[in-house]
């Protein structure tokens, strides 16, 4: 359950003014179809962070304790770092838009999106770090969930209601907080 709470938590928050979230918004405000829309969101979420879960599960099981700790620890704080630097949708991830239905449009858009995204990244290290890949991928998913129905369902209301630079910043300091207690030895409290 820890590591299902935790995963959702993490991504949640990471993904508030994301790149992938800006997406959300553009191909809500574009085809204005929440239903495939959301479907296509979470048909790529699951399989780019299953991969990406087996990819950190796999990374835990090559390296040896000691190595593994203090990999995760600093991908945490990288991660921490990274959560500072805003995001923007790119157009020319929906240069294809009209060929494709809105369905397909947008589960490619986002699985291309995510690739090297922070929430991927934060996926392989939550994976890594708590060995358990059905409830990462799980809470990854639903943290995506969270925070991009809304997105597509509010679209540009909710976006000028929240501060996000205060969402990035506490979720630099969850980040920073699992990294610390990683290195130092104090993870299994998380």
């Amino acid at each position: 359950m820890e590591a299902f709470l935790i995963s959702a938590g993490v991504v949640a928050l990471g993904e508030m003014g994301d790149k992938t979230q800006l997406l959300a918004f553009v191909l809500a405000t574009r085809f204005k179809r929440p239903v495939p829309i959301i479907a296509g969101i979470l048909v790529a979420t699951l399989i780019n962070h299953s991969a990406a879960g087996a990819f950190g599960a796999w990374i835990a099981a090559q390296l040896g304790p000691s190595l593994l700790r203090w990999v995760i620890g600093v991908a945490f704080i990288a991660m921490a770092a990274w959560m500072l630097v805003p995001d923007r949708a790119d157009d020319d991830e929906l240069a294809a838009a009209p060929k494709y239905g809105v369905f397909a449009t947008t589960a490619l858009a986002f699985f291309l999106a995510e690739m090297g995204d922070k929430t991927q990244i934060a996926t392989v290290a939550l994976a890594a770090r708590f060995h358990d890949l059905v409830p990462v991928v799980a809470g990854t998913t639903l943290g995506m969930m969270l925070a991009d129905v809304p997105a597509v369902l509010l679209g540009e209301k909710i976006a000028q209601k929240i501060p996000l630079a205060w969402v990035h910043g506490i979720t630099a300091a969850m980040f920073a907080a699992l990294g610390v207690a990683t290195l130092v030895g104090l993870d299994r409290l998380f």
